[in-house]
Order: structure tokens, then sequence, then C-alpha cells
């Protein structure tokens, strides 16, 4: 039984570096394809997936092995990096929703993104998939906080196909508008997720 938890731990700390890997490199790279087409949504995105790998560090503290640290000392360290976090996702949320405001006043409409649409692309398949390793392995370990962060994932899938939606609508018809309406709705979720975390002490908002 102890072998079993064991590697079900080892498995979760597995998926959370492959997260923070993830969100990191897909980050940086909706970063540069936003800022390449005068995209707020990409942008947006980019900034949301470089916040998750913050959040996914969180995780991986929590299933890394603390030697000599008292099970309170890792709870308060916990804590004090999950406001941190939250206050990052403020940050960035207020960064998107100036964005998007001055992209709609000013009307200016973004180049289409061939890149953006195959990054987002990417995530409805990387994602969906380590959602549901996240979720069986958390209810194997029955993990609250790691099923709570596959449903993170989950949301995540839901954000990219709104952006590719945008993304395509623009290329297509023109529909220049629905990009810095995107960049409202990522900063509202980038908002909420910054209450969650200051005001409950978690990282996940499901």
């Amino acid at each position: 039984m102890e072998t079993t938890q064991t590697h079900l731990n080892e498995r979760a700390l597995q998926l959370s570096y492959f997260t923070v890997g993830y969100n990191v490199l897909e980050g940086v790279a909706s970063l540069v394809a936003g800022v390449l087409a005068g995209s707020v949504a990409l942008v947006g995105f980019g900034l949301d997936s470089v916040a998750e790998s913050l959040s996914g560090s969180v995780m991986i503290w929590r299933f890394r092995p603390h030697g000599a640290l008292s099970p309170r000392e890792v709870e308060q360290r916990e804590q004090r990096a999950v406001k941190l976090v939250g206050y990052t996702f403020y940050v960035l949320g207020a960064y998107v929703l100036y964005e998007a405001g001055r992209a709609l006043y000013l009307a200016e409409a973004p180049d289409p993104s061939l890149a953006g649409i195959v990054i987002t692309s990417l995530s409805l398949v990387v994602m969906p998939v380590l959602f549901w390793a996240k979720y069986r392995t958390g209810r194997r370990l029955r993990s609250r906080s790691l099923v709570a962060d596959s449903k993170q994932t989950l949301a995540c899938v839901l954000l990219s196909a709104a952006v590719l939606a945008g993304l395509v609508l623009n290329a297509t018809l023109g529909f220049w508008q629905i990009d810095p309406l995107v960049g409202l709705l990522i900063a509202g979720f980038l908002f909420k997720e910054g209450r969650e975390a200051i005001e409950q002490g978690k990282v996940c908002s499901c």
C-alpha cells in the first residue's frame, strides 16, 4: 500500500512538472505570436499560461519531500506562495484588461495569426489528456488539491477554445472585435484566480 502511495505521489509530481514546463513553453510562444500579430487575446492567453506555471509550481512544492520541515511549516510556506501567485494574477489581469479596452476604443484590429491558431489547437490536444491524467491520479490519492488542479487544466481547455475561435473568426471573417472581447474574458478569469488565491488560499477556482 505504501509503495502504491509513493508511486502515485511521484506520478503527481511528474504531472506537475510537465504542467509547468508545458505552460512556460506555451506562454512564451503565445506572447511572441500575440505581440507580432497585435492580438490582445493571444497575449492574454500567454500571460495566463505563465501565471498557471506559477500555480503549478505550488503543486510541485506540495508533492515534493520536505525533509525536516514540519507539516505546519510546509503549510505556512505554501500559503505564502499561493498569495504571491494571487497578486501576480491581479497584475496580469489588469494589464490584459487595459490592453483589451484600449484595442476596442481605438479599433486596433489584430493581424491574422497562423502561429496562434497552431498553438491553441495544440493546447486543445494536450490539455484534455493532462486533465484526465491529473484527475485520475488525484482521485486515487484522495488529493482534493490535485483534483482541483486538474479542473483548472480543464478550464484552460475552454480558454484555449475561446482564443482559437477568436483567431479563426478574425482570420476568416475579419471579425477583429472578438479578439479584445476574448481578452476581456481572460482578464476576468485572471481576476477570479487572484481573488481565490488571496482570499481562500488556493490556486484553483474550481
